[in-house]
């Protein structure tokens, strides 16, 4: 008998801009891998090397660009009592993915799991269904200016730092109101920004998301322009209800050493506060299981429902939910012949 392990679901779990910047420091030797799950889990493409190629396509799963691995599924696993010839160089050699029993036995078969892209071990492995939380260690700021636009007029949106101080890394989802505004143009202007660092796959439902990561910790002074966004107006406007920044695809977090920190965004020193929204289910359509998004002003127990057409009920889950981003996985297991669902979030 041959026993092979698959597991191919959910291509984001675990992997985060941070898992980048660990993988940046590994390739220029600034910090290497110090166990060789690590390096399959860093070898984004299964070339058996980890190179800058790596980085290009885990980012592009982070900013939504791509959604699954085409030469590499999202788990591997290892035979658990395989031992590594050379633990520094693990990809070198051909390590068991499979085992072989003749039969006489019925003994357990143990692998080790390892997640694709999850260099920092932070995937979750066994949560089907649950809301997710994070703690913040504090906050990476963002402001814009608020104004007043005329029908037709083209703006620049500068996004300067407040306190950008020894950062590695960053990421998160902007949101736009796309039916009074039309993206132009993307100006880079922080070190190692290009705009391959941003994600346009989803501009039509008004986000883009963005993802940068350097191997050393990044200062800048206050006030300093990061990016700017020149848009088109439809109508006129003002700016300040148009914006907002949130982790409706790309998680929001940015990285100060081993501290996570939230990411936020000001209009002329007022912080924009969150508020109510829900928001599409990811994938959709789905096969196993899809997540959904929402954004809570303010920490509540909420009740999922869902739904079938005819309004049947055909899942009701309670839910701890934290202020800002929270998101729950729905698994179809046990559920069988539906096509379309509804859900909703009800607070108080």
């Amino acid at each position: 008998y041959n026993v092979t392990p698959e597991k191919d679901i959910n291509y984001l779990n675990g992997v985060t801009t941070y898992d980048l910047v660990l993988i940046s420091k590994h390739i220029l030797g600034i910090e290497i891998f110090d166990s060789p799950y690590k390096w399959i889990a860093a070898d984004a493409n299964k070339s058996n090397s980890i190179t800058a190629l790596d980085i290009v396509k885990l980012r592009a799963l982070i900013l939504h660009i791509d959604d699954e691995l085409v030469n590499n599924d999202s788990w591997r696993f290892v035979d658990k009592d395989y031992s590594f010839v050379n633990p520094n160089n693990p990809l070198a050699e051909a390590f068991p993915e499979f085992v072989d029993l003749d039969g006489s036995t019925f003994d357990p078969v143990n692998f080790i799991g390892v997640k694709i892209g999850d260099v920092n071990s932070t995937v979750n492995p066994n949560s089907l269904l649950g809301s997710e939380t994070r703690t913040f260690d504090g906050e990476l700021i963002f402001e814009i200016n608020n104004s007043t636009l005329e029908e037709g007029e083209r703006f620049k949106v500068d996004f300067r730092a407040k306190n950008f101080n020894k950062i590695e890394g960053y990421q998160f989802s902007f949101g736009f109101d796309n039916q009074q505004l039309e993206l132009v143009e993307i100006i880079p202007q922080l070190e190692g920004l290009e705009e391959r660092n941003f994600g346009l796959t989803k501009i039509n439902e008004g986000v883009i998301t963005t993802s940068w990561n350097k191997s050393e910790a990044v200062s800048l002074e206050e006030n300093s322009v990061v990016f700017s966004l020149i848009f088109k107006t439809n109508n006129k406007i003002q700016t300040e209800s148009l914006f907002n920044i949130n982790s409706r695809y790309t998680k929001a977090e940015a990285y100060h050493g081993n501290e996570l920190l939230d990411v936020v965004l000001r209009y002329d020193n007022k912080v924009v506060a969150d508020q109510f929204e829900l928001f599409q289910n990811v994938p959709n359509p789905f096969k196993g299981e899809t997540i959904i998004g929402f954004n809570l002003p303010k920490a509540e127990k909420v009740i999922l429902k869902i739904v079938d057409v005819s309004g049947k009920l055909i899942h009701l889950e309670e839910v701890d939910a934290k202020k800002g981003y929270n998101s729950v996985r729905f698994k179809k297991k046990g559920i069988e012949g539906f096509g379309v669902l509804y859900y909703q979030i009800e607070t108080s």
